[in-house]
């Protein structure tokens, strides 16, 4: 008889950058932060996620310094990255498939460098896009009035009714996301824009404000004191 067999959940890491905005001294992902490494943190939450069947992560083919860092993960580690996030990524979903993945299991695309994500946070993206034909990404609602500038002056105030900034987690089918990002190209910035391209809407799943990217050297102090605090 027929049988209908669950979809797992799987999460990619691209780790290829070399965060050229950060300041830091080498590849930011590798940055000490709260006496451990930037991506160490991340990938420390992950694994407190049981319903992740595994956890990749997609580094460049020239890295040889993750596993210093990261003496204790136990995911799997691929150095196949690429010169943009979408080809990282795209590997990323290539490996995931040699390794048995299938086409409707689902993906959790999360960046290296968001390390104050919570378990919890991934447990509620994961509930809300369960049911979703599509799939979705944690996002938050923009609060600050916006400027368009030009020649570092203000240029026009920008409505931000609507509006919301892009996190991750992104979740999406493991096939469909593949596909969306082979059609885009290697220019989108993230996996929902692929999936936007195709004509879907990713669901939109409130995050929080702690969820943020480490991309300047002070988004460095201001996450190793909240990793503090956590502690």
């Amino acid at each position: 008889m027929p049988t209908t067999i669950a979809p797992r959940h799987f999460a990619v890491v691209p780790c290829a950058g070399v965060g050229a905005r950060s300041g830091a001294d080498g590849p930011k992902q590798y940055a000490p932060l709260a006496g451990a490494t930037v991506v160490a943190h991340t990938l420390d939450a992950l694994a407190r996620v049981a319903r992740l069947h595994q956890v990749l992560v997609v580094l460049s083919p020239q890295d040889a310094a993750f596993e210093d860092h990261c003496p204790d993960f136990r995911g799997w580690v691929a150095r196949t990255g690429g010169a943009t996030r979408a080809e990282t990524v795209a590997r990323g979903l290539d490996v995931l498939e040699t390794r048995g993945a299938r086409a409707d299991d689902w993906v959790l695309v999360h960046d290296a460098a968001r390390c104050l994500i919570r378990p919890e946070w991934i447990d509620t993206l994961i509930d809300a896009c369960a049911g979703d034909p599509v799939g979705g990404l944690l996002a938050l609602p923009l609060a600050d009035t916006l400027k368009e500038e030009h020649a570092g002056r203000v240029a026009a105030t920008l409505d931000r009714a609507g509006k919301w900034q892009a996190q991750t987690p992104q979740m999406f089918r493991l096939g469909v996301l593949r596909d969306a990002l082979a059609r885009a190209g290697a220019d989108v910035t993230d996996e929902a824009s692929a999936i936007e391209a195709c004509g879907l809407a990713p669901k939109l799943v409130r995050g929080s404000l702690e969820n943020f990217k480490l991309t300047f050297p002070a988004d460095f102090a201001l996450a190793d004191r909240l990793l503090r605090t956590r502690e």
